[in-house]
């Protein structure tokens, strides 16, 4: 017969408490358990030792709490690793276009969480607070995507992947590149720099590739790589790195537009005209892009699709399911005054 627990004088059936507490485990676990939690790792032996308990008290789960936990918030989080980079918000605006289309909201946060302030925040919003997280750009290293997998909602990484990786949606980065690179060879330029982001970003490691392999099948040696960090402050000291390497570059591929803005200032800085002195082309096309002087020459991919579809997937795909995709989007060519032949 199922145990019966007196509280005062009265009589009530066993809690998850009192099934947690028999069993000596923690409530979470048997209420993980009792849910087929595909994201549990504990031993079969403690498994059925909790369902033994279980069975030996007569638990019964509460079905209304239960409905209540598992419904759908309608609510998705997106954490980003810099408001201030404008590419952001036009990931942003997609994802948000995307979840109001599903009926959903979209709330936004920074990433610049410490490790233990990363997993106390996954923990908060994996207790039904949303139906799904988000994480675009910034380093998932492998125990945040362990804290998320244990403690937190269905995810989704945007624009980052790396070895291991299970979950994400990309943008076509070595193919931009390509078409970045193309376009400064018709130009008739053999000697091109790459103005690269941060070393330990799988973004601008996939825009490196597709210089050197676009190079490459041209015939080409690439020319002088320099790191950035996505800021007109990195790409301002890239482009002086640039400007005073041995060889001696007419054209310059940017890894995005903030890191160009940078790099026009610093060649103005050393008394280089762009562009007949030099050519400076972009990855990504923001309206910042055409009011630079001189109005920026850029290759456009779709950050408004990327936010879009990385909803899309997060609502439809089951959360244990691996996803990696490279977004096929079109990928344009934007023109402006800050390319043109090199100089004879």
């Amino acid at each position: 017969m199922a145990d019966e627990v007196r509280t005062g004088g009265s009589r009530r059936g066993p809690t998850i408490s009192d099934v947690a507490s028999r069993a000596g485990v923690d409530r979470a676990v048997v209420s993980r358990i009792l849910n087929d939690d595909p994201r549990l790792r504990i031993k079969p032996s403690t498994r059925e030792r909790v369902l033994a308990v279980v069975a030996e008290l007569g638990y019964q789960p509460n079905a209304a709490a239960r409905s209540l936990r598992t419904a759908r918030t309608k609510t998705i989080a997106l954490l980003v690793p810099d408001f201030e980079n404008p590419a952001y918000g036009q990931i942003i605006k997609g994802a948000e276009t995307a979840a109001t289309k599903a009926d959903s909201a979209l709330l936004t946060a920074s990433m610049e969480l410490g490790e233990e302030s990363f997993a106390h925040y996954v923990k908060q919003l994996g207790n039904g607070r949303v139906d799904g997280l988000l994480l675009a750009g910034g380093g998932i290293s492998g125990t945040r995507e362990e804290h998320l997998d244990r403690l937190g909602p269905p995810w989704l990484c945007v624009n980052r992947t790396g070895p291991g990786k299970r979950r994400y949606v990309v943008l076509d980065d070595e193919r931009a590149t390509e078409v970045a690179v193309s376009h400064l060879l018709e130009l008739g330029h053999t000697k091109v720099a790459f103005l690269s982001g941060p070393s330990d970003s799988d973004t601008a490691e996939r825009r490196r590739l597709g210089y050197i392999a676009a190079m490459h099948a041209a015939g080409l040696d690439p020319g002088f790589v320099a790191h950035g960090d996505y800021t007109a402050d990195g790409g301002a000291a890239g482009m002086r790195q640039i400007l005073s390497a041995e060889r001696r570059h007419t054209a310059v591929l940017v890894a995005n537009v903030a890191s160009a803005v940078g790099a026009l200032y610093a060649a103005r800085e050393a008394g280089v005209h762009v562009p007949k002195d030099m050519s400076v082309i972009s990855i990504h096309d923001l309206s910042i892009a055409a009011f630079i002087d001189p109005p920026l020459t850029t290759v456009r991919m779709s950050l408004t699709g990327l936010g879009a579809r990385a909803v899309k997937l997060l609502l439809t795909r089951p959360r244990d399911e691996e996803i990696r995709e490279v977004l096929q989007e079109p990928i344009e060519l934007i023109v402006r005054k800050s390319t043109a032949p090199p100089r004879q």
